[in-house]
């Protein structure tokens, strides 16, 4: 059955804040949890692939409970290694460790009377799990280098695109943390799953787009939102919100344009991204800057700073990757690198 094409109406500056666009039959029974999870102060565990919107459901929660006009933190437990994660959550004093210069707050005590996003949960070392356990379960905690208990009220939310139980059953994550975190599960289904959604998404994303790029687009053909529609999308909402956006800097007119080349795989359901790992995106990704900073990961032009990554982060990557630097140095040498 062909769809019909699609006019956009400007945005309304009255309309809402939130992102997690989708119709009753689509996103109702992710609704229906997210205000019964509002409505109370339990931890929520909310998981999904990469992309589906679990940051979006856990600020709704947050913008929806009574802990609205508190604070709302958010930290990536996988995008630093474990000493600085554990100086992140709890803070730290003045000489606690090695480059301690001054006394730190953690994201705990920022998030005081408000609520914590503890994202990608599922990368939080091992030996961080029975402190976060403790805070959960005790509401204090102490600052590196410090005895003084400090005492917080935070509502946690949790987040990963990991299956938890089976990380538990494999024991690389600790099933007394799971079962805290886990009071309130939300699970967010995959785009391919709701694609009676993906005309609204794509409404939202121009005219989002449009506005923010000073643009005036109109019109989308229901050509292209039939081939939007059987893509299977394994990026999920980010993936459609990036090929929106690219769409959007190239129409010229009142028509949304697609990029060459895009549309044609679309339609002809090239999807290679459905048989590689998050871990094989990322290690292509960094080894790609490697080589165009001819193996050098800081300064100015190192692979840090072209990936908009601290250089610490870079090596904690890099060695959970398995990406041995001197081994790139060595190919690249052997390839011609200055």
């Amino acid at each position: 059955m062909a769809t019909n094409a699609i006019s956009i109406i400007p945005l309304d500056s009255s309309a809402s804040r939130s992102e997690l666009i989708g119709s009753d039959r689509g996103l109702g029974k992710v609704w229906a949890s997210l205000h019964m999870a509002a409505r109370t102060d339990s931890a929520v565990l909310i998981q999904g692939e990469t992309g589906t919107g679990k940051e979006i459901a856990a600020k709704a929660i947050h913008e929806e409970s009574f802990r609205k006009r508190g604070p709302y933190v958010k930290l990536n437990c996988a995008a630093m290694p474990g000493g600085l994660l554990e100086s992140q959550l709890f803070g730290h004093e003045r000489g606690a460790f090695t480059g301690a210069v001054t006394q730190t707050i953690g994201h705990f005590q920022h998030a005081h009377t408000g609520t914590l996003l503890l994202d990608e949960i599922g990368d939080l070392p091992l030996e961080l799990q029975p402190k976060l356990l403790r805070v959960l379960q005790e509401q204090e905690f102490e600052r590196l280098g410090s005895n003084r208990t400090i005492r917080v009220d935070v509502r946690i939310v949790a987040a990963t695109n990991q299956n938890l139980h089976q990380m538990v059953r494999e024991r690389r994550f600790r099933a007394d943390l799971f079962y805290r975190l886990n009071v309130f599960p939300i699970a967010l289904p995959p785009l391919r799953e709701r694609r009676e959604d993906i005309p609204l998404l794509v409404q939202h994303f121009v005219r989002k787009f449009s506005s923010r790029l000073n643009k005036e687009i109109s019109h989308i053909s229901g050509e292209v939102i039939e081939a939007l529609r059987h893509y299977d999308w394994p990026g999920n909402i980010r993936e459609l919100q990036n090929v929106v956006e690219r769409a959007v800097i190239i129409s010229s007119g009142p028509n949304l344009e697609i990029p060459s080349g895009v549309l044609e795989r679309i339609v002809a359901g090239d999807t290679p991204m459905l048989t590689r790992t998050l871990d094989e995106v990322q290690r292509e990704h960094i080894l790609e800057a490697l080589r165009q900073s001819a193996g050098v990961l800081g300064g100015r032009n190192g692979a840090a700073v072209r990936l908009g990554l601290a250089r610490a982060t870079l090596e904690y990557r890099m060695r959970k990757l398995g990406i041995a630097r001197d081994r790139v140095v060595r190919v690249g040498n052997a390839a011609g690198w200055a």
